[in-house]
C-alpha cells in the first residue's frame, strides 16, 4: 500500500478554524479588560495586576469557583441559538462566589466540542463578554478544544472559572444565622442552568414537544423558555452590602433547589421553614409538573421553583433590603429560620 500523507485536519482537528475563532472573539474579549489585565489573547497564561485591587483591602481573601452549563447546551443546539449560554456560564459562576460576599474580578472559560465552528464559538463568547462587562469582570483567558470522538457530533461542553476577592472579616459564612431570622427570596426567571436532563425528558420525551412549539401557559416557545438566561445577582448582593446591611447568610439556589442549597449555609441547630405560595409561580415549572405528573416534593428538589437566590437577615433588616433592591427586583419574604438540624420544611 502506498503511503498517504495525512495531517492534523484529517484527524479531525482544524487549526485554521481555531485561529478564525480567535479572530472573531478577540475584540469582544478585549472589551472586558480593565487596566489590571496585563496580557492579551494568545498568551500561555493570563497576568492580572492585583496591587490596585488589594490596596482597598486590609486582609484580602481570594475566592474561586468553577461551574458549567450542563445539558442546557443541548437546548441551544436544538434551537441553533448559542448567544445566551455564555451569559449562563458567567452568571452561575458569579452567583456561587457572591454567597460569600466576594466581588468577582476575573473569568476563564473552557469550550470543547467535537468539531470547532468559529461562528458558534463567536456566539457563545459574545454572551459571555456581555455578562462580563455587565458584572465588571475581565475575561482574562480561556481554552477552545476540538476533540473528535470525545464528544458526539454537535456537542458542546462549556465550563468557567471565576475569581473574586473579599475582606476576611466580611466573609459571609452563615455562622451568624439564628432562629427568628427571615428568609428573603430573590426571584428567578426559570430553570437558570439546572435540571435540564429532567426538563428535556419532560418536554421532549414525555410531552413530545419540539423546541419551536408553543404552549398556552408559556409566553415564548419551549426552546426560548428553556434558554432564558440565568440571572446574575452581583448588583443585587452589592447593593445590599454597600448599603451597610448585614446579611447573615446567602444561598444560590442551584441544582437541588431550596431543599438542598439553603442547608449549605446553615449553622448547627438551625432549620428553615418555607411558606409555599409566598412568591409568584414561574409558569415553566407548572407546565413541567403537569406534563409528567411530577410529585411536588420532587419539583422542589430538582428545580429552583422561582427563587434564584436567598438572603437570610435579621427581622429588622427586611425593610432595608427591600428598599435598596426595589429598582432591581421584587423581594419576597418566603420563610424563617427555626430550631432544627439543617432541614428545609414547607408549609
Amino acid at each position: 500500500m502506498a503511503n498517504k500523507k495525512i495531517d492534523y485536519k484529517s484527524a479531525g482537528v482544524d487549526i485554521d478554524a481555531g485561529n478564525e475563532a480567535v479572530d472573531r472573539i478577540k475584540d469582544g474579549v478585549k472589551s472586558t479588560f480593565t487596566s489590571n489585565v496585563l496580557t492579551g489573547l494568545g498568551s500561555f497564561g493570563s497576568l492580572y495586576d492585583l496591587k490596585p485591587i488589594l490596596e482597598n483591602y486590609e486582609n484580602p481573601v481570594m475566592v474561586q469557583s468553577i461551574d458549567g452549563v450542563g445539558t442546557k447546551t443541548i437546548i441551544a443546539r436544538k434551537l441553533g441559538k448559542f448567544d445566551t449560554i455564555g451569559i449562563d456560564l458567567l452568571s452561575a459562576a458569579a452567583n456561587d462566589i457572591l454567597v460569600m460576599g466576594a466581588r468577582p474580578l476575573t473569568f476563564l472559560d473552557y469550550i470543547a466540542n467535537d468539531k470547532l465552528k468559529p461562528h458558534i464559538i463567536e456566539e457563545i463568547v459574545s454572551g459571555m463578554v456581555k455578562a462580563c462587562r455587565d458584572t465588571g469582570v475581565s475575561l482574562v483567558g480561556g481554552e477552545t478544544a476540538e476533540m473528535p470522538d470525545t464528544y458526539l457530533p454537535g456537542e458542546h461542553d462549556l465550563v468557567g472559572i471565576i475569581t473574586g476577592v473579599v475582606e476576611k472579616d466580611k466573609i459571609i459564612t452563615g455562622e451568624s444565622i439564628h432562629p427568628g431570622d427571615i428568609v428573603l427570596g430573590l426571584p428567578s426567571n426559570g430553570l437558570h442552568t439546572n435540571g435540564y436532563s429532567f426538563a428535556r425528558k419532560l418536554f421532549f420525551e414525555i410531552g413530545g414537544y419540539d423546541v419551536n412549539d408553543t404552549i398556552p401557559k408559556l409566553e415564548k416557545s419551549v426552546g426560548l423558555t428553556l434558554l432564558e438566561p440565568h440571572i446574575n445577582y452581583t448588583n443585587h448582593v452589592f447593593a445590599a452590602l454597600d448599603a451597610g446591611i448585614d446579611i447573615n447568610g446567602i444561598a444560590h439556589i442551584t441544582g437541588g433547589g431550596l431543599v438542598e442549597n439553603i442547608p449549605r449555609v446553615l449553622p448547627n441547630g438551625c432549620g428553615v421553614e418555607i411558606r409555599k405560595g409566598s412568591w409568584p409561580n414561574v409558569p415553566v415549572f407548572d407546565v413541567m409538573q403537569s406534563i409528567g405528573n411530577v410529585d411536588e416534593d420532587e419539583m422542589y428538589r430538582a428545580f429552583n421553583m422561582g427563587i434564584g437566590m436567598v438572603f437570610i437577615v435579621n427581622p429588622d433588616d427586611v425593610g432595608a433590603v427591600k428598599d435598596v433592591l426595589k429598582e432591581l427586583t421584587k423581594v419576597y419574604e418566603i420563610g424563617a429560620i427555626v430550631d432544627g438540624n439543617s432541614i428545609v420544611s414547607f408549609k
